[in-house]
């Protein structure tokens, strides 16, 4: 795999380089609330533009359904790269029409430049071969021969597109540094760990990380279950969940993976008391109530003061820790206590410790936790969870050549 490096040693003075970046950032009310993604992408592009580039980042952000859509556009997101840069960041009113060749025409060598959100163009995630290729054309055309792609985006490198993809295998093409650093640290967490190991895994769905944790129960010594997806696994073992989050379609696959836990002699570790509430609200009146105790009009929003105890003890001691996934309602303040729990003990614990991206690291930013106390902040969700499932990831297969 050619890495930004090489490209950097072959020269990029003058040239065009095209860099699939995940500017995928939250919004609320228009304005960036986490500029996580961004911060994680200005390494790649200030190398590319101190070596002389002009660097053309294409990314997406939202899912605006194939067509322009303003609540999804880049403009907030080319604000920010521009104060973080310390320069102005032209955006291309459009993904590769006349905008996108005024802007991409008019830059000059270490100038950087945004393409209008790439998900505007419907053949951007079309499931057609065809269709995606001739808009990798297009954005190929855009930055004319001599051209190089970068792909640094690794939050969508799960997503066989045409700006992740198919641009890749019309260019010379290379793996940024963070694409780099992610696989790197994916790969520490599935061969050679230090132990003891401990992965952790919250969030709404159980249906999402049903393929990691099969995958992973060859590797860890402990499984902590928390989040919604808890309830699941709690009715699984014949308790009663109240009105909490319960997809009871997965229960058969919940029981196949707790019998193959306890066969391997896995520790998993699932909620001991919750907080219950009537009703899903920040200012919703709870009580602490026993985890196979929930009253039948109540429903967990965040796991209890014994649970966190629990949590925090079977962590302190890791080696190696793998997080994904919320304990609670973190949004909520009153029902963010136990995600702050598992995320200082993480802080605080010796070992190699990796937030796996998504409303995780959301989650640490929020709260106002160091990240440096960490050793790694995944960028990726969804790409690291496809990874630790043991799937190949499309927009890595194709810089390997």
């Amino acid at each position: 795999m050619r890495t930004l490096s090489d490209l950097i040693a072959e020269g990029v003075s003058g040239r065009y380089v095209l860099v699939r970046a995940d500017l995928n950032v939250p919004l609320d009310g228009g304005s960036i609330s986490d500029d996580g993604r961004i911060r994680a992408s200005l390494p790649t592009l200030r190398r590319l533009a101190e070596a002389g580039a002009r660097v053309v980042v294409l990314s997406h952000l939202g899912r605006p359904a194939g067509k322009p859509d303003p609540a999804f556009s880049l403009a907030p997101v080319a604000v920010r790269i521009g104060e973080l840069l310390g320069a102005e960041i032209p955006l291309a009113d459009d993904v590769v029409d006349a905008s996108a060749r005024a802007v991409v025409g008019a830059m000059g060598d270490g100038d950087v430049a945004l393409l209008q959100n790439v998900r505007f163009d419907p053949r951007e995630t079309s499931k057609d071969a065809g269709e995606r290729g001739a808009l990798a054309d297009d954005l190929v055309a855009l930055a004319g021969s001599g051209a190089a792609f970068v792909s640094d985006g690794f939050g969508v490198v799960h997503r066989k597109q045409a700006s992740v993809y198919d641009v890749a295998t019309r260019l010379p093409h290379y793996a940024g540094g963070l694409v780099l650093a992610e696989l790197s640290v994916l790969r520490t967490l599935t061969s050679d760990t230090a132990r003891p190991y401990v992965v952790v895994l919250g969030g709404a769905k159980v249906s999402d990380k049903l393929g990691v944790i099969a995958n992973l129960l060859t590797e860890v010594d402990r499984l902590l279950i928390g989040g919604g997806m808890a309830y699941t696994f709690l009715r699984a073992r014949g308790h009663e969940v109240g009105r909490s989050l319960l997809q009871a379609d997965q229960l058969d696959h919940v029981e196949s993976v707790m019998a193959e836990a306890e066969r391997r002699g896995i520790d998993l570790i699932l909620p001991v008391d919750v907080l219950a509430a009537k009703e899903f609200a920040a200012d919703a009146d709870y009580e602490v109530v026993a985890a196979d105790a929930i009253p039948a009009d109540r429903q967990g929003l965040d796991i209890g003061p014994r649970t966190r105890e629990l949590f925090a003890a079977k962590l302190a001691d890791a080696a190696t820790v793998f997080w994904n996934g919320p304990m609670g309602v973190f949004e909520f303040d009153a029902f963010s206590g136990g995600t702050r729990v598992v995320a200082e003990a993480l802080a605080a614990a010796e070992g190699f410790t990796v937030v796996g991206g998504g409303d995780s690291a959301a989650a640490v930013r929020r709260l106002g936790i160091d990240e440096s106390r960490f050793s790694h902040i995944s960028t990726g969700g969804g790409a690291s969870l496809e990874f630790l499932e043991g799937k190949d990831l499309p927009g890595v297969t194709v810089l390997e050549d």
